[in-house]
């Protein structure tokens, strides 16, 4: 399996404060990895630096082969690189596919030809097909703000998509969803694995991320602590202090809780 994303050594500092020190790992094409840890971890500044968001201040990331540490977040778009957010940034007061046409404006040279209407037309239907696709075709047209919660969400991927990315950045997605929900999503996300795509899942939600992703690289005050599998990850010592404290997961190692 080749490497899609490398990330070699990432740090970041406010000041004087570390947030984000000294992480690597890789992420091949397809993979579907998780980046866990309690919270104030420092796994949203990580997506935010991958994403550009943040410039780093030491280290390097490498998209298919290609040093983009300092390319602004437009050009990584361009370069097969596509993130959700935790809070849906949808927008409530258009259709459905007119969200997933907002998503398709990051490929077009100009936004003359998005808006024309010739190519409007053909950047619709394209909206439409990737709907079908994905098994969304039931809504559209309808006004997003109508929608249940759990259909916005996969919405929202859908907009990602739409600028046909290499590697998605999905940060939190089964927050907010309750079990039938998630169970959905869960599914959904596995479909636009088959597509090709690679995940990079930030989720609190364990029994989510162990059904979703082989492998996860947990943090904790901004240091990786562990990188394996999802299915053990819960039994390493390190993983279990950084959640539990070191008295509470002695317990839980000795099988006391």
């Amino acid at each position: 399996m080749s490497a899609l994303l490398q990330v070699e050594g990432l740090t970041k500092n406010f000041g004087g404060l570390s947030v984000v020190s000294d992480v690597s790992f890789n992420l091949g094409e397809g993979e579907r990895l998780a980046l866990i840890g309690p919270n104030g971890a420092g796994k949203t500044t990580v997506f935010n630096l991958l994403s550009g968001v943040y410039e780093p201040s030491g280290g390097m990331i490498r998209l298919g082969g290609r040093d983009i540490s300092r390319v602004p977040s437009k050009d990584r778009i361009k370069l097969g690189m596509a993130r959700t957010f935790q809070n849906i940034r949808l927008m409530p007061h258009l259709s459905v596919v007119e969200n997933v046409m907002l998503g398709q404006q990051a490929r077009v040279a100009s936004w003359g030809d998005f808006l024309l209407p010739l190519g409007r037309s053909a950047w619709r239907r394209e909206a439409e097909v990737l709907l079908h696709e994905l098994g969304l075709d039931t809504w559209p047209g309808e006004i997003v703000a109508t929608l249940p919660y759990g259909i916005r969400k996969k919405i929202e991927v859908v907009r990602a998509l739409a600028s046909r990315p290499k590697l998605l950045l999905l940060d939190e997605p089964a927050a907010g969803l309750n079990p039938t929900e998630t169970s959905s999503l869960r599914e959904f996300l596995m479909g636009v694995s088959r597509r090709g795509v690679t995940l990079l899942v930030v989720e609190h939600d364990m029994s989510f991320v162990r059904s979703l992703c082989e492998r996860a690289v947990v943090l904790n005050f901004g240091r990786k602590i562990y990188e394996g599998s999802t299915q053990s990850v819960q039994d390493d010592p390190l993983v279990l202090e950084a959640y539990l404290g070191p008295r509470h997961a002695a317990l839980a190692a000795a099988g006391s809780v």
